[in-house]
């Protein structure tokens, strides 16, 4: 996507890789969107903790950093031997693996490069053959978010009012993102619509990330408390839910996302709106048989208890400063839970939108007949 900065507007992608200097090119999402900073990443384990740290964020965008990742940590083994680059990439693809457990994209993305790399006969061709792959999974990654803005975009009707949840757009992705996908590809298309995103607590995604995104691409919206989609639903000013994921399981339809997806798909259900999961090919789990077996990260209760911001002028709507500062909200000896994703069964939601089109979530299997 195009991004103005100072006045200029130039096309990013959320992840790219330097390879004379082996490292991993990141959108600094922490800092959004008060600043905006592409930084270096230079080896493998800071890689990962960048992932951890939520400096990269969103199930593609995690899924191509992990491949890149991996590829970075092939590229620095020094050495011929096939036996000992084995057992680093191992070692690699592992630490990668637990930055964030609950997305699938990552290990989808690894064990693809892994398995473009067996096709080199030496050390050297290995390390050529999975740069080659990171790269190609990044590109199927955009490819795969535009042939959803196609599939995606007839459910975009003039006027509409549309709830999202945390933030699956480009920022989530290498570019165009997956629920934001219908709506770029219905502006495109000449339709006006509003677009409501949910703040997203505890780390306010939707408000820092989503928003940032669509006043990018001028598309009309608000920012709205978490616990205001009820209300907004019940007086008829929400028309249609769209929201991303980080896991599908293929063989029951459930979708693990963002903590409050659930919620709000609970919410639609009840008010009979439509709620989309729109995804690429690298979220689905084909292998998991149920909901309650996806790992949901637990993260820090520093997150609930308190919030990053920057501060404003007295007086002014706009930051004063680009220093970011942790103020804490809650009473000072609690602690809190921080579930960072639940799971939506598959009776509440209207449709998956993949890139081959739009299925119900029980019969992803006809999916998978397609791309078999």
């Amino acid at each position: 996507m195009n991004v103005t900065v100072r006045g200029r507007s130039r096309p990013f992608r959320t992840v790219a890789f330097d390879a004379k200097k082996n490292a991993v090119l990141l959108i600094e999402q922490r800092l959004l969107p008060h600043e905006f900073k592409v930084v270096p990443i230079r080896d493998f384990r800071a890689t990962a903790a960048a992932i951890t740290d939520m400096l990269v964020r969103g199930a593609g965008a995690i899924g191509a950093t992990a491949a890149y990742g991996l590829a970075q940590g092939a590229r620095a083994f020094k050495g011929t031997d096939l036996a000992k680059f084995t057992a680093h990439l191992d070692l690699v693809q592992h630490t990668l693996k637990e930055a964030r457990p609950t997305a699938v994209d990552p290990v989808n993305a690894m064990i693809d490069v892994r398995a473009a790399m067996t096709a080199g006969k030496t050390v050297r061709e290995q390390q050529e053959l999975a740069l080659t792959a990171a790269e190609r999974f990044a590109d199927e990654d955009v490819a795969h978010c535009r042939e959803l803005g196609k599939h995606g975009a007839p459910l975009i009707r003039e006027g509409m009012r549309v709830l999202t949840h945390c933030n699956a757009g480009w920022l989530a992705f290498v570019d165009v993102g997956t629920a934001t996908a219908p709506l770029y590809a219905a502006q495109a298309q000449g339709r006006k619509f509003h677009v409501f995103c949910d703040e997203t607590r505890p780390r306010c995604q939707g408000a820092s990330l989503t928003a940032w995104e669509l006043a990018q691409q001028g598309i009309s919206h608000n920012v709205i408390a978490d616990n205001a989609a009820g209300h907004l639903m019940q007086r008829g000013e929400i028309d249609l839910v769209i929201v991303g994921s980080d896991r599908v399981l293929g063989r029951t339809g459930e979708v693990a996302n963002k903590i409050g997806t659930y919620t709000k798909a609970v919410l639609a259900h009840r008010h009979k709106l439509p709620f989309y999961v729109a995804i690429p090919l690298s979220t689905i789990d084909w292998q998991m048989a149920s909901g309650r077996d996806i790992p949901i990260e637990e993260r820090s209760g520093e997150e609930v208890l308190g919030a990053w911001g920057v501060p404003a002028r007295s007086g002014e709507r706009g930051a004063g400063s680009k220093k970011r500062t942790y103020v804490r909200v809650a009473n000072p000896t609690s602690t809190a839970r921080n579930p960072g994703f639940d799971v939506t069964p598959p009776e509440l939601i209207t449709g998956i939108i993949t890139p081959h089109g739009i299925f119900k979530p029980r019969e992803l299997k006809k999916l998978r007949a397609k791309i078999a």
